[in-house]
């Protein structure tokens, strides 16, 4: 693999992770960790994140938050990154608020997410995390936000997963089934839910004989089979990558020499 591939591929494992796995714990990094810059913004955030997102809990989503501020001035390097996370929580906040019918703090927080993935977008180019975070948002909460932010949202998904996946096209075959099912599987469904039939249609052609074997191959099929079951189906979402927790990760650092 080749060394400019390395942090796309890096980016996939450790962001689309939204398997329900991903929900059953949670690790808190300490103030240590954060200041560790071996340690990617988005391992020591995500289980907190994802903790709130899948599991509802909201004091680990806070928590989370509350490291994305201290990474925000500890990881000037990695703002982009944080603010994409930041962006996931806000916009999760801002559904919440959304279907409990509180439709102005809705709009406030949707806002306040936009205005997070616009800055993250200015660090796309070196820090193409910010692509799968993005992508991934979408995945989360692109049918779930007011219908009148549907369709942009998609748009910036569909610009997301095109970058990604043609970064990725040299060795996708090679990567494991959770990082070509979250790439491949959130391009179909962003073309798909931007309106690019065609392109949701190509992109389908793709996926199938990678998906084969793997948790994304029934909806996979389901796409091509049943057509009329596209827009109420996920294409991601399905997986998740044990070894990019905090914990597995730390284990995995070199030990300090003596």
């Amino acid at each position: 693999m080749n060394r400019r591939f390395k942090p796309l591929v890096g980016a996939s494992l450790a962001i689309l992770v939204a398997g329900a796995a991903a929900a059953q714990s949670t690790a808190t990094p300490t103030d240590a960790q954060i200041g560790d810059s071996r340690l990617a913004v988005s391992t020591l955030v995500r289980e907190d994140i994802f903790a709130g997102f899948l599991g509802a809990d909201m004091t680990a989503l806070a928590r989370g938050e509350a490291n994305l501020d201290k990474l925000y001035t500890a990881r000037p390097n990695a703002r982009g990154e944080t603010r994409a996370w930041q962006a996931g929580a806000a916009m999760y906040r801002a559904v919440r608020a959304r279907e409990a019918g509180n439709n102005a703090e809705y709009a406030t927080l949707y806002a306040k997410a936009l205005g997070y993935l616009t800055e993250a977008d200015q660090f796309v180019a070196t820090q193409p995390v910010v692509s799968a975070i993005g992508g991934g948002l979408a995945v989360l909460w692109g049918d779930r936000v007011a219908p009148a932010d549907r369709a942009p949202l998609w748009n910036r998904a569909y610009g997301y997963f095109q970058g990604l996946t043609n970064a990725q096209a040299p060795v996708i075959a090679a990567l494991p089934p959770h990082i070509r099912g979250e790439s491949l599987g959130g391009l179909v469904m962003a073309a798909q839910r931007s309106g690019r039939e065609a392109e949701a249609n190509a992109a389908l052609e793709k996926f199938l004989p990678l998906a084969a074997g793997t948790p994304y191959e029934a909806n996979a099929l389901k796409w091509k089979n049943d057509p009329s079951s596209r827009a109420t189906t996920n294409l991601g979402c399905l997986s998740c990558h044990d070894d990019g927790r905090l914990a597995p990760t730390v284990r995995r650092l070199p030990v300090p020499a003596a």
